[in-house]
């Protein structure tokens, strides 16, 4: 059986050959999938140690911001479908620990609708939008493609990312 391109290329030969004056058109016919794939990348944990502080009184020290991880994805929507947003959620809130998560702005080998990346925002257990209004879009994949920047923590706390409509 021969691949589509083949097909395409026999017969786009056979009809130059027939007659310089002759003309022909086929139509091709694609179905493309609705897709949503998201994955954080590299794979592994982050771990986040506050520093002591120096004086009696004194607040602990916050870790500094960690921007190793990547949020990579493939969106595929219907015609006129509706947008994708990417939210994040934790599992357990720990007291007097505030997690905050923001996505920068999407960089890398990507293209398509990618959405926009919302402010900063504060982890709860009731999931919040981080990037909104992606389309048909791919961010490549791996670190340094699309979204990153994770800040504070303190035990171990589980995020949730979810894209979805």
């Amino acid at each position: 059986m021969r691949s589509l391109s083949t097909l395409f290329y026999v017969i786009f030969i056979s009809i130059i050959s027939i007659s310089g004056k002759a003309f022909s058109q086929i139509s091709v016919a694609a179905t493309l999938p609705i897709v949503t794939l998201l994955d954080i990348e590299p794979a592994g944990n982050i771990t986040l140690s506050f520093a002591a502080p120096t004086e009696a009184g004194l607040p602990l020290v916050n870790p500094a911001v960690n921007t190793t991880k990547w949020i990579n994805y493939t969106s595929a929507i219907a015609a006129g479908g509706l947008t994708r947003r990417v939210t994040a959620s934790v599992n357990q809130v720990i007291p007097g620990i505030n997690i905050r998560l923001q996505a920068a702005t999407a960089s890398g080998s990507g293209g398509g609708t990618l959405g926009t990346p919302a402010a900063q925002v504060t982890l709860t257990t009731t999931a919040v939008n981080i990037i909104t209004g992606i389309g048909g879009a791919f961010t490549g994949n791996g670190a340094n493609n699309t979204y990153g920047n994770i800040t504070s923590t303190n035990t171990p706390v589980v995020i949730t990312y979810t894209i979805t409509e």
